[in-house]
């Protein structure tokens, strides 16, 4: 039980790698605040997670919207009170857009889900885990956090910001018992393909020859071990950092 008695709060934990993590948290010990914007998939995950002796409630979040983190980390607070971690998992792909055909709206809506709201749920938990001097953040990135085409341009950038941010969050608040790393996943079988609406041929083409190097897909449960990893006092001296998880895709 290496997260017991701890809270967690986990957004876009409806399914994949989200869900996962939710559910070995439980597992572990955890109280889970399972946040996503399907809140029929996050009950669903809250009751797997009751099911097996765990404990956790569901709340409908879009993570797009300070009012929504706002009512997220208020909520967790006023029914498990306190919050020990904070899993940033929630996240959208772009269409494999190269940078000459990236619009406005695309840009900005994907930076919101997938880079915005991480500054935004760490600016707010920060209070709490400065007042106990105590924290863990973990931020799910991802191998196009690390490198240049295993996505477009707009995803590729929302997630090299997310990394930037994590090690400037790790290293800054080290003094104060706060601790903040990344995962940077390669391909998982998760649904996150269904934020694709209609991929750029050309953007496709060019990454087709480095998605093909890839050994194999992950499972969201094998993400979540690393999660488990990162949250619990094992990786007490692990902090800035950015933990690859992709069966090997990058090293080539």
């Amino acid at each position: 039980m290496r997260l017991q008695n701890k809270v967690a709060v986990v957004t876009g934990a409806a399914s994949g790698m989200g869900k996962a993590i939710a559910i070995l948290y439980a597992k572990e010990g955890a109280k889970v605040v399972v946040s996503d914007l399907n809140l029929e998939g996050a009950n669903t995950t809250v009751e797997e997670i009751k099911s097996q002796g765990g404990e956790a409630f569901a709340i409908k979040t879009n993570v797009a919207s300070q009012e929504d983190i706002d009512t997220l980390i208020d909520t967790t607070v006023s029914t498990f009170g306190t919050v020990d971690i904070l899993v940033n998992n929630a996240g959208i792909m772009d269409n494999f857009e190269p940078a000459g055909d990236i619009e406005d709206d695309k840009w900005e809506r994907i930076f919101a889900i997938n880079t915005t709201s991480v500054m935004r749920s760490t600016r707010k938990v920060m209070p709490i885990f400065l007042a106990k001097q105590k924290g863990v953040i973990v931020n799910i990135a991802s191998a196009g956090g690390l490198n240049g085409a295993r996505a477009g341009a707009t995803y590729t950038a929302s997630k090299h910001a997310v990394v930037g941010f994590t090690k400037n969050t790790g290293f800054m608040y080290a003094p104060q018992g706060v601790r903040c790393n990344a995962i940077a996943p390669g391909g998982v079988e998760t649904n996150i393909n269904s934020s694709m609406t209609s991929i750029n041929e050309y953007g496709i083409g060019r990454t087709q020859a480095g998605m093909a190097l890839s050994p194999r897909f992950g499972k969201p449960e094998e993400i979540a071990q690393v999660a488990l990893f990162l949250a619990s006092d094992e990786s007490s001296f692990v902090n800035g950092t950015v933990i690859t998880a992709d069966s090997g895709w990058t090293s080539y």
